[in-house]
């Protein structure tokens, strides 16, 4: 009995789906197969987000220092130009948070920006506000930061479209030498490709774009097939909007479920880790999001609370072999 042209195109269509699953499967579990695995200069599973912004005054050189004394493997920080082209560390563009001015930084010379507040709430951490420990300072350079810690991964968030600013941020990495131990990139694609453009040697995150195309490709399958010129993956665990001071609408809280749910995709990260390509979640303050992060078998979790994650990783030696 000879089949229809329409059977047999159907049987076709079903063969080539069937070999493009089972190909897209082998490649996505075995990624070495098409994909050298990056080389990599540092693994980091505890990362403190501005420094750990719930123990001490975000993003100052007493924060810093105290996440490092805590055990912090990594600095998480963002970066502005003030008007006399000082690359400053802040993640605000505007003073109004941090320091109770109008002003933005980049109307600024660096001299003349105000003293941090000594109360500042955090910003992923409902309800927290962190007190100041000691006397008042002033957000720091990305120069005073490289100085002080030399030999620390830092993950530098580029802010801001100012002229000039990607170019400042590479050079200071190049006169620090930090190619190896630095992190840079954006959520605008557009600043991420530009730091690409000025130097691919240096590790790099994916832009938002690139994340939304990162899972669109691994839902569908082709992910396995495709280079990836980004060295990090960096996403917000989605559980984290309920511990935050953000009002939602009942479909904005069905559209973060969903993502939560797309999101949380173990084989996603064991993909990415074969191909040399480490996940962090952010920001995790509770130890039961620790626990979820590590589970999914992400590398790193970035806080605001380097003293509770450094004690929770002690005590779950499993989760991370030092």
């Amino acid at each position: 009995m000879s089949l229809s042209a329409g059977a047999i195109a159907g049987y076709s269509i079903l063969g080539a789906f069937v070999g493009y699953v089972v190909t897209s499967v082998i490649f996505l579990k075995c990624p070495g197969i098409l994909h050298k695995k990056k080389k990599r200069d540092f693994v980091c599973a505890h990362i403190s987000h501005r420094g750990g912004a719930a123990e001490r005054i975000e993003n100052t050189l007493t924060a810093y220092h105290h996440a490092v004394e805590m055990g912090t493997q990594m600095l998480e920080i963002d970066v502005h130009f003030s008007k006399d082209k000082k690359v400053v560390v802040s993640h605000d563009e505007d003073l109004q948070r941090v320091a109770g001015s109008e002003q933005r930084i980049c109307d600024c010379d660096y001299e003349d920006l105000p003293l941090l507040k000594d109360e500042i709430n955090v910003t992923f951490y409902g309800g927290v506000t962190c007190q100041n420990k000691g006397n008042q300072e002033k957000m720091p350079t990305l120069e005073q930061v490289f100085l002080e810690f030399p030999n620390i991964p830092i993950n530098v968030d580029v802010k801001g479209e100012s002229e000039g600013l990607c170019e400042a941020v590479h050079s200071l990495i190049k006169q620090f030498k930090r190619e190896k131990i630095t992190v840079w990139g954006n959520f605008r694609s557009t600043t991420t490709e530009k730091l690409y453009k000025l130097d691919s040697e240096i590790p790099i995150f994916f832009s938002m774009r690139r994340v939304a195309f990162l899972y669109l490709w691994f839902y569908t399958g082709l992910l396995p097939f495709i280079p990836l010129k980004e060295t990090h993956l960096e996403i917000i665990l989605p559980d984290v909007f309920n511990r935050v001071e953000f009002s939602f609408s009942r479909g904005q809280r069905i559209i973060l479920s969903v993502l939560g749910f797309l999101v949380r995709s173990k084989v996603l990260f064991d993909h990415l880790k074969g191909r040399g390509i480490p996940t962090y979640l952010w920001v995790l303050n509770e130890e039961e999001d620790f626990k979820t992060a590590f589970e999914l078998g992400v590398e790193g979790v970035m806080t605001d609370c380097p003293t509770k994650l450094t004690k929770w990783l002690n005590e779950n030696p499993q989760y991370w072999k030092r």
